[in-house]
């Protein structure tokens, strides 16, 4: 089980890269247009470093919707690989079972 302080983190890291989803955006577009004059170009890159850090989504990490396990991560269940087993033994998820042959 992950600290609970590692989880709320990045639970508060993901409300704030939703927040700011937006106005990071609208400045990356503004630097990517070729036809933005320089002094709008420096005013977008600089808006763009006063945004905070935890505003990016590749700072975001995957963890276990159950034990907060950021490795072994499986996106498609959003589990990590030992609870995606043991739900799995269980029966939890729903088309998925055991490999045996």
């Amino acid at each position: 089980m992950a600290k609970k302080s590692m989880v709320e983190r990045e639970k508060k890291r993901q409300r704030t890269v939703e927040r700011y989803r937006e106005r990071r955006a609208e400045l990356k577009r503004i630097i990517a247009d070729r036809s933005t004059s320089p002094d709008d170009l420096a005013d977008a890159l600089q808006a763009l470093q006063r945004l905070p850090r935890d505003s990016s989504p590749v700072r975001l990490r995957n963890r276990c919707a159950i034990t907060g396990r950021p490795r072994g991560y499986f996106k498609k269940f959003g589990l990590s690989r030992n609870k995606l087993r043991e739900e799995t033994m269980f029966g939890n998820i729903p088309g998925v079972s055991k490999a045996s042959w």
